[in-house]
């Protein structure tokens, strides 16, 4: 097994390996299967919880969306608080969460808000408030209109307008009067 300069030891077990990997890898090899083991067991637990929790809510009795249970203010002022709004709404019942929409970039209120009632016989409450006074506005509320696939930002054919981007070329008219447009006439690259 040894060879005859500077000592170098050949393994010549038939098994492919380079050198004994048994001895020097097998307390690693052992820690990565232990810890493999830990993450199975913690992953069964984790989905024993979820059904746990599952089988919590009763069958006879369907959870609420929160579409269901909110509702959408507008005119809201633009320095108002959540829980300003909160105490606003808080005789109509109980308040799950009130958010207040704002601008991405400067993080500014939009003048827009949703408010999630734990039932939704306080959605009917404060829908009675349609008109109310709040920080010298009248609000406008409405019942949340439900998010379906599909809708809104830009899903499926029509909803803004099926012609994207306003330049509708270079002839005059939406029916393409001369030259260009969407109907009719070129419609290759023509970059002015």
């Amino acid at each position: 097994e040894e060879g005859g300069e500077g000592g170098v030891v050949v393994d010549e077990g038939g098994d492919g390996g380079d050198f004994d990997e048994g001895k020097v890898d097998d307390p690693e090899l052992e820690e990565m299967k232990r810890r493999v083991q830990e993450m199975e067991d913690e992953a069964a637990k984790l989905k024993k919880m979820q059904q746990e929790l599952q089988n919590e809510t009763p069958a006879g009795e369907p959870q609420q969306s929160s579409d269901e249970t909110s509702i959408f203010v507008s005119q809201v002022d633009y320095d108002a608080t959540p829980e300003e709004l909160q105490n606003h709404f808080a005789t109509c019942g109980t308040i799950n969460r009130v958010t207040i929409l704002c601008d991405r970039f400067t993080g500014r209120s939009k003048g827009y808000a949703y408010v999630e009632f734990e039932k939704q016989d306080s959605v009917q409450n404060a829908l009675l408030m349609d008109g109310s006074i709040f920080k010298g506005r009248q609000l406008k509320i409405a019942a949340k209109r439900a998010n379906l696939p599909g809708r809104g930002r830009g899903g499926g054919r029509g909803g803004r307008g099926g012609f994207r981007g306003g330049f509708r070329g270079r002839g005059g008219g939406y029916r393409g009067g001369g030259g260009g447009g969407y109907r009719g006439g070129y419609r290759g690259y023509r970059p002015y």
